[in-house]
């Protein structure tokens, strides 16, 4: 699945073509991704022109001129891909077997989004009503904002019984990350996927060390996966500890080696001996 660093380099990609540009046509190739598309989808976006472009965890957002929103997920599979034909507002362009959704923007730009597994959606949301969307209201902190730091993981984790690595990974504590980034920040942090979540706090909710150095591993991890994120985005060369079992440790200095062990059903990679 994509993880945030996936979605922002998308959110990149698709600037050019979407933001302060009108939607000249919209096709649909069926009437449903995860879900049902919103009523009248089509003639809600057609005319109304994208005012800003941002990204919130793993979603996509289009302001649009219109005061709606267009939330956008990419689910297991989904990936959107920009086409300049400069044919907007003609004839729809020639779509893939799973282009299942196509944007002919003002901008000269075709916009793509192919979900073979269609566990992908899209929602518009009314002016007002964006905090309140059943995807977005329970999000945790941004991980790349300036308010995000050790004291507000310290805080989120306190009392927490279980494991680090099963905090990481509730997008109440932090919004977007994923197995692979979680994994990736607690190697770098060299702490424990094992460890209980309330050791990086005090009893009161101070942060302690490990949080501070957790909440700076996990913006490492993330701003290096956005600015590499191109072509292919799971090649294993590109981490530390993800997918790389019985490998040495790549921390300086460290003689372990690299093991894999399930955690709520998801493959956690970990180092052996610098990760406490």
């Amino acid at each position: 699945m994509p993880e945030l660093p996936e979605v922002e380099a998308t959110r990149r990609e698709l600037l050019p073509a979407m933001q302060d540009a009108s939607f000249a046509r919209v096709t649909l190739h069926r009437g449903d991704l995860r879900t049902r598309f919103p009523r009248r989808f089509r003639a809600r976006l057609e005319g109304s022109r994208v005012d800003e472009l941002t990204r919130r965890a793993k979603y996509l957002l289009a302001r649009l001129s219109s005061g709606e929103t267009l939330v956008m997920h990419l689910g297991m599979s989904g990936s959107f891909r920009v086409e300049y034909d400069g044919n907007a507002g003609g004839p729809p362009a020639d779509a893939g077997r799973h282009d299942h959704v196509v944007f002919a923007m003002s901008s000269q730009a075709t916009v793509f989004f192919n979900d073979p597994r269609r566990f992908g959606f899209m929602d518009l949301v009314p002016a007002g009503r964006l905090d309140a969307h059943p995807a977005l209201s329970r999000l945790g902190p941004e991980p790349l904002s300036a308010e995000f730091d050790g004291a507000v993981l310290a805080a989120a984790c306190r009392g927490k019984k279980v494991s680090l690595k099963v905090a990481l990974m509730d997008q109440r504590v932090v919004a977007g990350l994923g197995n692979i980034y979680v994994s990736e920040a607690l190697h770098l942090a060299r702490l424990s996927p094992h460890r209980k979540a309330s050791t990086i706090a005090t009893p009161t909710g101070a942060p302690r060390d490990a949080a501070h150095r957790l909440a700076a591993a996990i913006k490492q991890v993330l701003e290096e996966a956005i600015e590499r994120t191109t072509g292919e985005i799971y090649r294993a060369s590109r981490f530390r500890v993800y997918d790389r079992e019985g490998e040495r440790c790549r921390q300086r200095g460290c003689q372990g080696s690299i093991r894999r062990r399930t955690q709520a059903g998801r493959s956690t990679f970990y180092c052996t001996r610098c990760q406490r």
